[in-house]
């Protein structure tokens, strides 16, 4: 294959493309959406940051406000912890507008996620946030599709294919030169797209986060296969088509298919095969579990009580008054467990009826580009769901050790006299709430994020190779008239 003929035919057809009036219309629209939603996002980014901050240190300067009183009482009166978003949410914002932002934490019961964006909005919210990503996923291939349908079909219906042909230039030398002419238009598109995902990651934390860099830098590199993989496929079925007409044809029939129906379908077909439980019955199966194992808030309930004798009987004392401890501090300890146990299990379980769901969608990412590109951009901007689920545990894992900090507190200085959390007079020191550390959610790790994205990743490995093999081994039963 000769590289110069291939770059003459690519740089052919970028100038015959740049020049015309339709490209620059439809250029300078798509760059005034892309500044509105850029600026927008990052408007609205800002405004959640702020919102997030001020209601965080309004619940830790209430926290730390309350007076000396009984720990148990304390544990009750729970804390609620809000949900940062990533950065690059801005660029790509995944699951953020329909999940929770906000949990109450307290002792002995676990609540769930609330006030989704999509909850407080109308209606028009379940047709999908728009971002810098829907644009690039859905959009923009849909412009490639339409200036690149013609490329070698209008060579075709204009008889200079044939006249290319038999001066020398292989079939295979015309398909990468279009491939690259067309991969070149698309990139005054889409790198417009990038700079506004590198601005995000350089201006949003003030500083260069080299976390946050290398994640835009493999986002940038999964988008410019994603084009190219489109643009050969692109040229691919124009040179295999027999006019223009049949070629758009199949190209909208193939965006319809593989953007649109497989993955609504994927989801549908997935919901169907794995039921979840809903709010109700998860709450129910946790409290009938708690029925079985014993409820610690019960004084005579059988399976606490043959903890209690047997607490008794190590400390070789008659009456829990008589224990060095408080008991009911150790009680509600081991209740707490318990609890956490049960919920931890029945998440877990509600978690992969989830990740099954999920899973019809994810088994198809090797054979869609589409959802290959979908899945990295909204794990590598941190707004996947396997994101949103480590902030529940997150949360969850800080809500036990509160709930575990203040019954230890009721065990180390209530009086086994006490006969309840009532009152002024067994209580501690309110310098004890400040001692418990603040809530500080982590993002998952590159590392784990890319651990789940091995099949999208080797999806855009596998359409890369078959789009070359095409070009370079079938090319020669391409039709040249």
């Amino acid at each position: 294959m000769r590289i110069n003929l291939v770059i003459l035919i690519c740089k052919q057809f970028f100038k015959k493309t740049f020049f015309s009036k339709g490209l620059f219309v439809l250029l300078t629209l798509f760059l005034i959406v892309l500044t509105y939603i850029t600026v927008n996002g990052w408007y609205t980014f800002e405004e959640h940051h702020h919102v997030v901050e001020h209601h965080q240190g309004k619940e830790r300067q209430s926290w730390e406000a309350n007076p000396d009183k009984h720990p148990h009482r304390m544990a009750h009166f729970g804390s609620f912890v809000f949900r940062i978003q990533h950065p690059l949410s801005i660029f790509d914002s995944g699951i953020e507008s329909y999940t929770g932002n906000a949990i109450f934490l307290e002792a002995h019961k676990q609540h769930t996620a609330n006030f989704s964006e999509a909850s407080l909005s109308t209606g028009l919210m379940r047709f999908g946030d728009l971002n810098i990503a829907i644009l690039l996923q859905l959009v923009l291939p849909l412009i490639i599709f339409f200036i690149g349908y013609a490329s070698i079909t209008s060579e075709k219906e204009n008889g200079t294919l044939k006249v290319i042909y038999i001066q020398g230039t292989s079939i295979k030398e015309v398909l990468f030169g279009k491939t690259l002419g067309l991969f070149l238009i698309a990139a005054l598109f889409f790198i417009p797209a990038l700079i506004a995902l590198w601005s995000i990651s350089f201006i949003e934390t003030h500083t260069v986060n080299s976390a946050l860099v290398l994640r835009a830098l493999l986002i940038s590199i999964s988008y410019v296969l994603f084009f190219f993989i489109l643009c050969c496929i692109t040229v691919i079925i124009s040179g295999k088509s027999e006019n223009s007409n049949k070629s758009l044809l199949t190209l909208l029939g193939g965006w319809l298919l593989f953007f649109i129906i497989i993955p609504k379908t994927a989801q549908v077909v997935g919901n169907s095969i794995y039921p979840n439980v809903s709010k109700i019955e998860f709450k129910a199966n946790i409290e009938n579990e708690v029925l079985k194992q014993g409820d610690s808030h019960d004084p005579n309930d059988p399976q606490f009580n043959k903890l209690r004798d047997s607490i008794l009987k190590a400390n070789n004392v008659s009456d829990t008054k008589d224990l060095p401890f408080n008991y009911g501090g150790f009680l509600m300890s081991k209740g707490e467990a318990q609890t956490a146990k049960i919920y931890a299990n029945q998440h877990n379980k509600l978690i992969k009826t989830y990740q099954k769901q999920n899973s019809i969608t994810n088994s198809l990412v090797l054979f869609n580009p589409y959802l290959a590109i979908k899945n990295i951009s909204m794990g590598l901007s941190g707004t996947d769901f396997n994101t949103y689920t480590n902030f529940l545990v997150q949360t969850e894992k800080y809500r036990y050790m509160q709930s575990q900090y203040m019954n230890d507190l009721q065990m180390k200085y209530i009086s086994n006299e006490a006969k309840s959390s009532e009152g002024k007079v067994h209580i501690v020191k309110s310098d004890y709430w400040k001692s418990i550390p603040k809530f500080n959610y982590e993002f998952v790790s590159l590392s784990k994020t890319l651990k789940h994205q091995i099949l999208a990743l080797l999806s855009f490995s596998i359409w890369l190779a078959i789009m070359l093999i095409i070009m370079t081994k079938f090319s020669n039963h391409f039709k040249i008239i």
